[in-house]
């Protein structure tokens, strides 16, 4: 295995987060792998391959301490969220990406697309044996209140994006994005703004 994955990167700067998306690739790449050599389901597969190689590089998160990451915050479709001093832990239950190398391939693209609210890999969670789901950090946007859609549609268009018949649905030559609406789109005091989740896929 390589043990260079077992460490979260620190963020501040274009090398730490090429770094953190090296690490990233390199666990889905590692999964993807041991999907691929076995005969049973890539989901299951690649649930008892997480959990191994969490256990064994340090990254292993019992479900019953999932609350001493932080503050419970609020949840939605894909995500219970917790609040730290600087960052948002995000308990990912798979059920918009379907897998995890779904969900770490997406994670890449939303660091690709929006590096201000980039993704980094925490660690995956779970009882012994069961449903493994990913953690994932966030740097926390203080003092920050929901875009409107009249703020989204301008920032997306400032990022070469075109706005399609659909509500917060996006498209360029690359990428298709949507779910880009006021709940996960934050503006801070100073005006930035800040997309803090989305669906994306690649469609170039």
């Amino acid at each position: 295995m390589n043990h260079d994955i077992s460490q979260p990167v620190p963020q501040g700067s274009d090398g730490a987060q090429d770094a953190e998306n090296s690490r990233i690739a390199a666990i889905a790449d590692q999964l993807e792998r041991l999907c691929a050599q076995q005969n049973v389901s890539c989901f299951e597969t690649e649930q008892r391959a997480a959990e191994q190689m969490a256990k064994s590089q340090g990254f292993w998160i019992p479900m019953m301490d999932i609350f001493n990451l932080g503050v419970p915050g609020p949840s939605g479709n894909e995500n219970d969220t917790y609040v730290g001093e600087k960052v948002i832990y995000k308990v990912n239950n798979l059920l918009n990406s379907g897998s995890i190398i779904g969900l770490l391939h997406k994670i890449l693209m939303h660091n690709t697309l929006f590096p201000d609210t980039a993704y980094s890999f925490y660690g995956f969670a779970g009882f012994d044996g069961r449903t493994i789901q990913p953690v994932i950090t966030q740097p926390r946007i203080a003092n920050a209140h929901p875009a409107t859609k009249i703020q989204i549609d301008t920032y997306m268009a400032a990022l070469g994006f075109e706005k399609t018949t659909q509500d917060g649905r996006f498209r360029n030559s690359q990428y298709e994005v949507w779910d880009i609406v006021p709940r996960n789109v934050l503006v801070d005091a100073e005006g930035d703004i800040f997309v803090v989740d989305a669906e994306i896929k690649h469609i170039g």
